[in-house]
């Protein structure tokens, strides 16, 4: 329901709150009617945990979308930024890269093509399940928030450990360097690891600077490329069904006459073949990370996402019906154009995919910096209020800076080889566990939902949530199961161990809440509360204070 539209809070405004979770609320927005009218904030029916009386200007609800106290001049996002946010993430250079390999995995491109419809259908579940989320919780952080809503026994714990995870990895790092190897490609230069990676720092730190001092610009850059990728996505598809149709050197290649001709039966090819094809479709809930600072959020949401889901899945499918003129393993899109267009083509087509993976690591620094920005909100990170800030430039400056600086460290430290493809895999792994966490969380609210009062403006309806669960039972399990000959992630290390790993930065993140929430205060004598303060920039952040025990 739209509630009408009160003054904004005075940008130098503190209040305190008294509930011990305000992360962790339900809202009955229904029972709502005007600006003045109380809403009862509190746990997730805990009667053992006090409430609160909060009007929706205290709670910071203005436009009836959202219990987020965000100057409405920070909501930059309209329809065709969220939508470009989402395409951006998703569509990097796996689409580019990784279509041969599959068939070469499969054994034969009609399995192959069915693989990525499969994936399409995965992707939609889980953009179902993060829309009902984001649009009952319409504030930034998107798992963050989902997770604390549901696991709060023991409260802040589920928060440490997703911090863990999201403070720690850098996502920008595979495609900053996948940048530096097109580039050199397309430059006719021999590659080496500090060539290569020295490029990718050039980019991550261009999205540092774009995002952080002239944010509206790096929307618009994003949007830029955004359409950029899907333009040349559009042309491979009717380009490629003009090379099917025969009008091109040597005539139409037969290959759809025998479409499912040596396909392999064999379970660890199918498995590896759909984790790779499930992986190119993430980045669908892009947009939820910055919900705080989308105009109209779950009206935007509930219109860009299907759409920009709608639209990237159709290319996907097509542009590999399109592209299977070419049976390479790796660098699809550049020899897909040397066979359309000649060998020159080659290079124009490395700097096309250099330009994807700018666009997706942009997006992805977005999104990762508000994270970590709502982690500072929390209050759980250390030096909070640092990480918390929208100065100097109203944007999350330090929070992308964060992002970016563990990205530098992931980016350098490590030798080539093994060393960078296990790190690689370790950033992307942990996204499978949470997406499991979450999904189970909506299954267990549809089975109980008087229990927890649930209501939200989108439903995915209790069979795609289980169907996303289980496609995410299937991302966790997959990795454990051994590769089969020449599908091996690593020359020398074990296949699994960066599932291991995953686990353990997990288990440092609860880890570290045993020692801040548990046993510091034991020793000292003293209990964390937390209370809500509104800075002088406008954005709602909550602090911990050490209050003595009596």
């Amino acid at each position: 329901m739209a509630l009408q539209d009160s003054s904004p809070l005075p940008s130098s405004s503190t209040h305190t709150l008294t509930r011990r979770d305000p992360s962790a609320t339900k809202i009955d927005m229904s029972r709502t009617n005007s600006r003045d009218s109380k809403v009862n904030v509190g746990l997730k029916g805990e009667d053992d945990l006090p409430r609160a009386d909060l009007t929706l200007r205290e709670v910071g609800s203005r436009d009836g979308e959202s219990f987020d106290a965000v100057p409405q001049s920070n909501r930059r996002i309209g329809t065709l930024s969220a939508v470009m946010l989402i395409a951006n993430r998703m569509i990097g250079t796996g689409i580019f890269a990784t279509p041969a390999s599959i068939v070469v995995s499969t054994g034969s491109i009609g399995l192959a093509i069915i693989l990525w419809i499969i994936g399409g259908l995965i992707a939609a579940a889980g953009l179902a399940v993060y829309l009902e989320w984001a649009t009952a919780l319409p504030r930034s952080g998107g798992e963050k928030n989902y997770l604390e809503y549901f696991y709060h026994k023991p409260l802040y714990l589920m928060t440490c450990v997703f911090a863990a995870y999201a403070a720690l990895l850098g996502w920008p790092s595979g495609n900053s360097v996948y940048t530096g190897e097109m580039l050199l490609n397309a430059a006719h230069k021999d590659v080496d690891r500090w060539n290569q990676r020295g490029i990718g720092v050039a980019v991550v730190t261009f999205a540092l600077l774009v995002h952080g001092i002239v944010p509206k610009w790096g929307l618009r850059l994003q949007n830029v490329l955004g359409i950029f990728k899907i333009g040349v996505l559009v042309f491979i598809v009717f380009s490629g069904f003009a090379a099917l149709a025969g009008h091109v050197r040597g005539g139409a290649p037969d290959n759809y006459k025998h479409a499912f001709e040596g396909t392999k039966t064999d379970a660890n090819s199918f498995v590896q073949a759909l984790y790779n094809v499930i992986w190119g479709f993430i980045g669908y809930s892009n947009v939820f990370y910055a919900m705080s600072e989308v105009q109209n959020p779950i009206r935007t949401v509930k219109r860009a996402a299907p759409l920009a889901m709608i639209l990237v899945t159709i290319l996907y499918v097509l542009a590999n019906v399109a592209a299977t003129v070419l049976t390479s393993e790796r660098l699809l899109a550049a020899e897909y154009f040397g066979a359309m267009f000649g060998e020159k083509a080659n290079r124009a087509v490395s700097v096309i995919i250099a330009l994807s993976a700018i666009g997706n690591v942009l997006s992805v620094l977005f999104s990762q910096g508000r994270i970590n920005q709502e982690l500072g909100r929390e209050g759980v990170l250390p030096f909070s209020r640092f990480w918390a800030s929208s100065k100097p430039f109203n944007s999350p400056f330090t929070g992308l800076f964060l992002q970016w600086a563990v990205t530098l460290v992931i980016m350098l430290a490590p030798p080539p080889g093994d060393a960078y493809s296990f790190l690689l895999n370790l950033i992307s792994y942990p996204l499978n566990i949470f997406n499991t966490l979450i999904s189970f969380a909506l299954v267990v609210i549809y089975l109980r939902k008087d229990h927890y009062g649930w209501s939200s403006p989108v439903r995915a309806t209790f069979p795609v949530a289980l169907f996303f669960l289980l496609a995410n039972l299937f991302l966790v399990i997959a990795p454990l199961v051994p590769p089969s000959t020449g599908n091996e992630p690593y020359k020398s290390l074990p296949y699994w161990l960066h599932v291991v790993v995953s686990f353990g930065i997990l288990a440092a993140g609860g880890l570290y809440y045993l020692i801040w929430a548990v046993a510091l205060p034991r020793i000292g004598g003293y209990r964390l509360d937390r209370v809500e303060e509104v800075g002088t920039d406008g954005i709602p952040r909550k602090v911990f204070k050490r209050v003595g025990l009596e």
